[in-house]
């Protein structure tokens, strides 16, 4: 394969939205093409409202927690002229594998989700292949369960690079004549044992990154509902700068410090195999975008990220000793135990204070539990997380006009700020 696309939920939204997309691709008509594809529009969301309803009211009928979600697909098929019996069929099918497995390991949260929730992927990459061959475009479905392997950290599964590749060389030799586009899904694989896992929320630009890195590829293009990256997010602020070119570097700062424009994953990859990465919209394909490479400009300017609902946490300790390195060595085992990542820290001598989105009160009740009575703790909740690369003075202070500063950490050339129209002290 020459290219790998990816395409995310915004641009398979809707039958017109499949229409475009089959229009970018014809435009490709020399070119193999691997297509990486997630859940249409919103329906990612809809899902974990299913997963909700099934662990916690106990419906264990999953056919009928889906049929909303089934009846949007059939809709969305029958506005694209597809045979909506067959399609129907094909989405049941992939429910009943879901409810077969989910037989198995009843209880495992983490598991019931990673079953649940991957059906979105499945279902628009099953929409969109029939569409393209409908539409004469030979293509093929690959079920990415069957080449993305990881291990069983479901929610967020840790992919094993070398079988993965060797699994999708292998699977584009033996199909390399049949298909000139392959269409597969982003954010799920399989672990070991061949239950389902998931990549993390947003996780199908790392599919494509894994796909890319695999076969060598020279470019990948991600398609999003942007012109490029930008210095900030348009829906916040005014006056967004376009970024023609971005370094690896760079971009990785970028999505380490919350930038969602790329999953976080995505760029180490294809640095590796200086792949170039394009972004690029499907609302405006002839617009050149954003391409990131080894090299970058030479000035940036200004670049913000806003997190919203995320959490400050002072821990202190309850003897009568500082908090030394056997103590951060205990904090970090139990945030990593619990899952739950830090966004920014400070070590200072009698307290440790780190900035995390918040992972919800039942994951941040275990962690604290777990660490013993030796520690008490400060929360702060319902915050800002502001990092600007490229700072100066005037926008800071425009950003955090009427707003308390709860932390503040500089370097040469980012700045962080956790911030909050007024206090809230809501545990100690």
């Amino acid at each position: 394969m020459e290219k790998v696309f990816k395409f995310g939920g915004a641009s398979v939204k809707n039958a017109d939205a499949i229409k475009n997309v089959k229009n970018i691709i014809q435009k490709y008509s020399d070119d193999k093409i691997i297509i990486v594809v997630s859940a249409m529009g919103k329906t990612t969301n809809a899902l974990e409202e299913v997963y909700q309803n099934y662990i916690v009211e106990k419906k264990l009928n999953l056919q009928e927690l889906m049929h909303e979600i089934v009846n949007f697909h059939v809709e969305v098929a029958a506005e694209l002229d597809l045979n909506t019996a067959l399609v129907k069929e094909s989405l049941l099918s992939h429910i009943v594998i879901a409810e077969e497995k989910l037989k198995t390991k009843v209880g495992e949260n983490d598991f019931i989700y990673d079953q649940i929730v991957s059906l979105g992927e499945l279902f628009s990459t099953t929409m969109l292949n029939e569409y393209l061959n409908k539409s004469n475009l030979k293509s093929s479905w690959l079920d990415a369960r069957t080449v993305l392997k990881t291990d069983s950290t479901y929610r967020e599964g840790k992919v094993d690079f070398k079988e993965t590749s060797a699994l999708i060389l292998n699977y584009i030799t033996e199909n390399k004549s049949h298909a000139q586009y392959i269409v597969t899904q982003g954010f799920i694989g399989a672990d070991k044992d061949g239950y389902t896992t998931t990549l993390g929320r947003e996780g199908s630009d790392y599919t494509a990154a894994i796909f890319a890195y695999s076969l060598d590829v020279k470019e990948l293009t991600i398609w999003k509902d942007v012109p490029g990256i930008l210095t900030a997010d348009p829906k916040k602020f005014d006056n967004v700068e376009k970024l023609s070119r971005l370094s690896y570097s760079e971009a990785i700062e970028m999505t380490y410090y919350g930038a969602k424009v790329i999953h976080p994953k995505t760029i180490k990859p294809i640095q590796n195999k200086n792949i170039k990465l394009h972004v690029r919209s499907f609302q405006n394909p002839e617009y050149e975008g954003t391409i990131i490479t080894s090299d970058g400009l030479l000035n940036y300017p200004p670049i913000v990220v806003v997190q919203n609902d995320m959490m400050l946490i002072q821990i202190f300790t309850k003897d009568f000793t500082f908090v030394a390195e056997d103590h951060l060595s205990q904090i970090f085992s139990k945030l990593n135990e619990h899952r739950i990542k830090m966004s920014t820290m400070r070590n200072s001598a009698i307290s440790f204070t780190i900035c995390v989105k918040n992972p919800g009160k039942e994951r941040i009740a275990n962690f604290m539990n777990d660490l013993g009575d030796n520690f008490s703790f400060d929360i702060f909740t319902d915050l800002q997380l502001l990092t600007v690369r490229y700072f100066q003075d005037a926008l800071i202070k425009n950003l955090t006009k009427n707003k308390v500063i709860l932390f503040e950490e500089t370097m040469k050339y980012t700045i962080q700020l956790v911030v909050k129209p007024s206090l809230q002290l809501i545990e100690k």
